[in-house]
């Protein structure tokens, strides 16, 4: 971290002073490699789900599977764009499920950030309350590391993350914000209209 912030700030010193001098910092290069690409489009697609919720995404903003798998091949990037926080949500909530299984959990973390109450990001849903230790998603605060190191699960979520943020999945859980294993049984949950019960998940949204 302290040799990217220091990258950052010898940056902005050399933008100052050509600032100065009366020029211009010539713009930065767009990331042209297809995972930059998908990157980009994920951007897109998170800012229309947080002002639109269920409206279509356009053709052009969606993303391929070849670019959402092209994005963290190794599974231990940092966690600083929507696909990576989605699909890594998805591979420790809800691995060694189905694409049905996987995608409802991928509508939860939608649901909030189409909703006010919650942060207006994917990374910022999937890790809110960390800073207080009291993680929404229990896989991001848990002690452990959060890479994903099975990759055929992981790319099986990160092709669900990338259909769910392309529009291209439907909402089993009819506007879901919360969810939890069906082997446990919170008290919260008592508080909340049950919306699905799936095979593997109870899903809930407030009454």
């Amino acid at each position: 971290m302290k040799d990217h912030h220091g990258k950052r700030l010898a940056v902005l010193g050399c933008a100052t002073f050509l600032g100065l001098a009366g020029l211009t910092a010539p713009p930065a290069r767009a990331d042209t490699t297809l995972a930059g690409k998908a990157e980009h489009k994920a951007r897109i697609l998170e800012q229309i789900a947080a002002e639109s919720g269920d409206a279509p995404s356009p053709d052009t903003a969606r993303i391929t599977p070849s670019g959402a798998q092209a994005v963290d091949p190794q599974g231990a990037a940092p966690l600083d764009d929507p696909l990576t926080c989605l699909a890594r949500t998805l591979y420790w909530e809800a691995r060694g499920t189905s694409a049905r299984e996987m995608g409802a959990v991928a509508s939860v973390v939608l649901n909030r950030l189409a909703d006010a109450r919650f942060p207006g990001t994917v990374c910022g849903v999937v890790l809110q309350g960390s800073e207080q230790g009291r993680c929404q998603f229990s896989w991001w605060c848990d002690g452990r590391a959060d890479d994903a190191g099975e990759s055929d699960a992981y790319r099986h979520a990160k092709e669900v993350a990338r259909r769910a943020l392309n529009g291209q999945t439907r909402d089993v859980t009819h506007g879901a914000l919360y969810f939890h294993h069906r082997g446990i049984s919170p008290r919260w949950a008592s508080r909340f209209e049950r919306t699905l019960t799936s095979g593997d998940f109870v899903f809930y949204r407030p009454e």
